[in-house]
């Protein structure tokens, strides 16, 4: 299983290849096709050691606002467990970016609707050849507690987080530079200064009401990552394309480098094609220059 990465930034491409051109790949494999549950051998964990930095490019907007969500979420988890005041900020600044987030369109809805699509293609896998079915029992049962919970805490389950005018208080200040300073909050910087099991509580109990999205969130990424099998490809002159099958609609492309490399991706495209070049890291102080070289890397298409 390749290891989760932020997402590969935006920039302008060289123009498509014309239809039929060559370095245009296909006939990727799908989920239906090359999904295994197993469990990992020896020799795919010394490949795994020998991956280095994987990138991940969403290709729709729902797969952009799960893996910005799972983003904002390990960050939260993240400062949640350390003691000091500035973690603390660090916890607090994602959660209010995780409301911002779900205050648009009704996220609820879609992750319902996905968790329901994974569960049914678990349930196609039951009656396959060399499927682990006690781990596929364990991956059902997770998705249906998560179903579950989900639908248990009803449509307006963050509404209380919304009303809270203390977090609304921060939430306003936040979009000024400085904004959350003693000066400006002094009920926040308060409630900082009060021991660590005191703050852990409160943010343990907002933790807890945005917790079953989220969780279903990270386990449904982690089901739509290991759908899709990585292959070796190789980059001529440091760029690549790439045409999908537009039966099968590609979700989110991740792309791992070789263990110490200076090289790093840009991708720009759609769900229908994309397009892929490598640049070389210098330092910050000059800009990245394409690489001219031929690149391999591991590409793993998810659909």
């Amino acid at each position: 299983m390749l290891p989760t990465v932020q997402r590969v930034p935006r920039r302008s491409l060289p123009t498509h290849p014309p239809a039929g051109d060559s370095r245009i790949k296909k006939g990727f494999s799908t989920a239906g096709q090359c999904f295994t549950i197993h469990r990992m051998t020896s020799s795919d964990s010394l490949r795994a050691a020998q991956i280095g930095p994987v990138y991940e490019q969403p290709l729709n907007e729902r797969m952009r606002t799960f893996l910005r969500l799972d983003f904002l979420y390990q960050q939260a988890l993240f400062h949640e467990e350390r003691e000091d005041p500035w973690s603390t900020r660090a916890a607090m600044s994602a959660l209010l970016e995780i409301l911002a987030i779900t205050a648009r369109g009704d996220i609820r809805s879609e992750v319902l609707k996905d968790l329901e699509r994974q569960m049914t293609v678990m349930h196609d896998y039951a009656s396959r050849a060399g499927v682990d079915n006690s781990r596929l029992k364990a991956v059902l049962s997770n998705l249906t507690r998560l179903r579950t919970e989900l639908n248990s805490v009803g449509a307006l389950f963050m509404q209380r987080l919304r009303d809270s005018e203390f977090l609304n208080s921060i939430k306003h200040r936040s979009t000024i530079p400085g904004g959350t300073c003693e000066f400006d909050l002094p009920d926040y910087r308060h409630w900082l200064d009060q021991p660590f099991a005191a703050r852990s509580k409160a943010f343990g109990d907002w933790m807890a009401t945005i917790r079953p999205l989220c969780d279903a969130v990270t386990e449904l990424l982690w089901l739509t990552r290991e759908a899709a099998r990585p292959r070796p490809e190789v980059a001529t002159g440091g760029t690549f394309q790439i045409a999908f099958d537009r039966e099968n609609p590609c979700q989110l492309l991740r792309l791992a480098l070789p263990a110490g490399t200076q090289l790093f991706p840009e991708i720009s495209g759609s769900h229908h094609r994309c397009s892929i070049r490598f640049l070389s890291w210098n330092d910050v102080n000059s800009r990245p220059v394409q690489a001219t070289e031929d690149v391999q890397f591991q590409l793993a298409v998810c659909t």
